[in-house]
């Protein structure tokens, strides 16, 4: 008990004032658990504050369609989570009268709600006993008990979970739960943090032991696959161009973008300009064509780096069913197609 309570009471002093915090009603809370997947806190409040405003009541985020919900989300990166996100609240609105499950067994039966998610609304609205476990939380328990399990193992959750279960008063888990997350975040944090003023610098098995930058234990991730994207940026003598929607599963699933080849390697001028002419020809009368940024622009996912090029392709007479530059900028958009759009066009 010695460790909830000081936990505790570090975060009743220390702890943020965050919108979601406020409140227990489950769909404020369901929006920022979302959100804040794989996303920093400062990141993700705008968009938090953005949703809330276009779709106070899960009734509006279901009666919107997934364009709107993808443009709101462009930027936040990971945008299955949009789309499930928006799934799940047509699921709570149309078929569920708008009241979200009360338990945690039944909220991990709604789409892209895991156990995380799951525990963090089911404690947070309803107060129920069920322990979060995320990164903060795998960082402080594996560092203050000096567990060297490897957390990219399935089996670590389990362990984990049980760990915080027992530490957890039964009688208030939600804030524990708030607790352990927000001195991961603040105090107990990844890299270099300052164990001098911590309120467990006497009790850290890992401080102790000189090991706190050894934990948690991590195994290597997979191999980062390089792609190689080509975007044309058609423009005809009106000034229109043409998208497309990205219908394939994978990355930016139904988001929008320019036609593209793609390349197993980066390509120069000429080798680009000899795909152009084959595929494009037959529809359009290529006029002439540059390249906007010499350098690849490389954007960074999580399993994926994409090296980035865009080219200007200039084509005679009109293109059917072309759009301007402020209908264009309606669209949602990979970020890094956004930002050209902003800069360069």
């Amino acid at each position: 008990m010695i460790f909830s309570n000081l936990l505790i009471q570090w975060y009743l002093q220390n702890k943020r004032d965050l919108p979601w915090r406020n409140t227990t009603n489950p769909y404020p809370i369901w929006l920022s658990e979302i959100m804040l997947q794989q996303t920093r806190v400062a990141q993700g409040m705008p968009y938090f504050l953005s949703f809330t405003t276009a779709f106070p009541t899960v009734f509006d985020l279901a009666k919107a369609n997934e364009e709107q919900v993808l443009k709101l989300w462009q930027g936040l990166g990971y945008y299955s989570r949009a789309r499930n996100l928006h799934k799940t609240a047509q699921h709570i609105a149309f078929d569920l009268s708008g009241i979200f499950p009360g338990t945690y067994n039944d909220l991990l039966k709604l789409k892209g709600v895991g156990e995380y998610t799951a525990a963090a609304i089911a404690s947070f609205s309803y107060n129920e006993v069920v322990p979060v476990v995320d990164g903060n939380v795998f960082r402080v328990l594996s560092r203050y008990f000096d567990l060297d399990t490897d957390i990219a193992q399935a089996s670590a959750k389990k362990e984990f979970a049980a760990l915080a279960f027992e530490l957890m008063p039964k009688d208030n888990p939600a804030t524990f739960n708030q607790a352990i997350m927000e001195f991961g975040a603040l105090q107990c944090v990844p890299k270099s943090p300052n164990c001098g003023i911590c309120v467990f610098n006497e009790s850290c098995a890992a401080l102790q032991k000189n090991k706190v930058d050894q934990l948690p234990v991590k195994s290597k991730k997979l191999k980062v696959r390089n792609r190689y994207f080509n975007y044309l940026v058609l423009e005809d003598e009106t000034g229109n161009t043409i998208i497309q929607k990205r219908t394939d599963k994978g990355i930016w699933h139904n988001l929008y973008e320019f036609p593209l080849i793609e390349t197993d390697a980066a390509e120069d001028f000429d080798s680009v300009a000899a795909k152009v002419q084959t595929d494009f020809s037959a529809q359009y009368e290529i006029i002439s064509m540059l390249e906007y940024n010499e350098k690849s622009i490389i954007h960074k996912l999580s399993h994926q780096h994409l090296y980035i090029k865009f080219w200007k392709v200039a084509v005679k007479g009109t293109i059917e069913n072309g759009i301007d530059g402020v209908t264009l900028r309606t669209f949602p958009f990979p970020i890094v197609i956004h930002n050209f759009i902003e800069k360069d066009l």
